[in-house]
């Protein structure tokens, strides 16, 4: 895909936020489309159905944590990418943007070139995951996985993922023997240029063992599967 084609959506309420990160973006070629709140960001989503939406957390009307929860539940919107841009830096407000469905969580402030490496690291994550098979459909016990339509059904109930999460189900599913540090998870799921701490795994790892079940786990380990922590 070509950066003409890409749609980023950028929502802030700040208008020199979106002028600045705008300018900087569309420089590079991206199409920029622009929200001021939560609800207009659901809006504009649904839409243009952006690659990418870089997302505020603090703003009126609606704040970017339930409209990233609210985008998630949206079918057509699954492979689009979120990540939040904000001047709340604390641990717990990270991990509640993980939980929201967020894909990264990067803080303000941030400079213009880097937030643009950032970017680009970020959209690089819509080729698929480096290193795994290309098989497009995956068995596990009585669980389901289609790569090609990031569709999980277990004992036919489907199950909605994050662009993330699934990744990482599905790089654990296709590796049965593996020990997996976090180094190369995080070199495989989030990529070498994207800075994310050990915690992003372990709440990807709580999500999906509440999503999926702890039948899921014991079945990985019990064919020789492993996480090195």
């Amino acid at each position: 895909m070509k950066k003409k084609d890409i749609k980023i959506l950028l929502v802030d309420d700040e208008q020199d936020i979106l002028e600045i990160v705008g300018y900087n973006l569309s420089q590079e070629g991206y199409q920029i489309i622009t929200a001021s709140n939560g609800k207009e960001a659901i809006a504009k989503a649904k839409k243009e159905h952006p690659q990418l939406i870089i997302m505020d957390v603090m703003m009126p009307e609606m704040d970017g944590m339930e409209a990233c929860e609210n985008i998630r539940k949206i079918p057509e919107l699954q492979d689009t990418i979120i990540t939040f841009l904000t001047a709340r830096s604390e641990d717990y407000s990270q991990v509640a943007g993980f939980d929201a469905g967020a894909d990264d969580y990067i803080a303000k402030p941030i400079k213009p070139k880097v937030l643009v490496s950032k970017v680009q690291a970020l959209l690089r994550r819509l080729k698929g995951i480096e290193g795994v098979s290309s098989s497009t459909t995956l068995n596990v016990g009585n669980i389901e996985i289609n790569r090609e339509e990031y569709k999980i059904v277990n004992e036919g109930k489907e199950i909605v993922l994050p662009r993330k999460e699934f990744e990482l189900f599905y790089l654990l599913a296709t590796k049965p023997g593996k020990v997996f540090t976090r180094e190369e998870i995080l070199d495989k799921v989030w990529g070498n240029e994207v800075v994310v701490g050990g915690r992003t795994i372990d709440v990807h790892i709580r999500k999906l063992r509440e999503k999926i079940g702890d039948n899921f786990f014991k079945t990985i380990k019990g064919v020789g599967y492993k996480i090195e922590f």
